[in-house]
């Protein structure tokens, strides 16, 4: 028997969920199958990921800027968040998954805003997989939002300003009690974050692959873990493979 240890599974993983255009043009098809086919990527990704153990997922699916798209690419992403939660969301509850939603809901409409309120409260006592979704997300618009909302409270004395440390703004972000990332995949083979995490993926793992998201399956997760589990993570130390550190992601 071998004394060598397991590998270890990265506690929380965010995605960078693109290629969905790409995808479809590639094959000549309109961009609104690559985002369709995009969906089915993501509930495979959510299987794969509480099947290996993996305790918080984060996928990016719309953010601020996605606003500068045509309006019907737009209102076509509106509608596929809104046919997962309606169509996705008993059994995402009865698997066990939680579900969080991040990003501003200023400009969701109404009934979009209610759905997303119904599948976090369904779903809010779930103790597997917690699924976050980054919709209508960009992390300078997130920073910024906690930044003025800590500014009024010093302004009316119920905040000294040196109070304000990373703990207290961590706790004020979308993200909240999260543990922050520990792995960060982009697909497409772009290699850039695109304004995704910028303050909790401080020390996270990126890994770029070149499969479009329509394309994303198990192998495809299971190549950016076996990379993440070869990294060395020192955060500022003297680091370890991440597969000699048990139990630490």
């Amino acid at each position: 028997m071998s004394d060598s240890p397991r590998p270890v599974v990265p506690a929380h993983v965010a995605i960078i969920m693109d290629g969905n255009g790409r995808w479809a043009q590639m094959r000549g098809l309109p961009r609104q199958e690559g985002h369709r086919r995009g969906l089915e990527a993501l509930r495979r990704t959510v299987r794969n990921a509480a099947d290996l153990g993996i305790r918080v997922l984060t996928l990016y699916s719309f953010s601020t800027e996605n606003w500068r798209r045509p309006m019907t690419e737009v209102s076509f992403l509106m509608g596929l968040l809104r046919r997962f939660v309606e169509n996705d969301l008993a059994e995402l509850n009865e698997a066990g998954v939680r579900v969080r939603i991040i990003g501003s809901r200023e400009d969701l409409a109404p009934d979009l805003r209610a759905l997303v309120e119904r599948a976090e409260a369904m779903t809010q006592g779930n103790m597997g997989l917690t699924l976050v979704v980054a919709f209508n997300y960009g992390s300078r618009d997130e920073i910024t939002r906690v930044a003025r909302r800590l500014a009024v409270e010093v302004a009316a004395g119920r905040l000294q300003p040196e109070a304000i440390d990373e703990a207290m703004l961590s706790s004020h972000l979308d993200t909240g009690a999260l543990p922050d990332p520990d792995l960060v995949i982009r697909t497409s083979g772009e290699t850039r974050i695109s304004n995704f995490l910028l303050w909790q993926a401080a020390y996270a793992e990126f890994v770029f692959t070149p499969v479009l998201w329509p394309d994303f399956d198990r192998k495809a997760l299971d190549d950016a873990l076996a990379e993440y589990q070869r990294r060395e993570r020192r955060y500022g130390g003297v680091g370890q493979p991440a597969e000699a550190k048990m139990g630490v992601a």
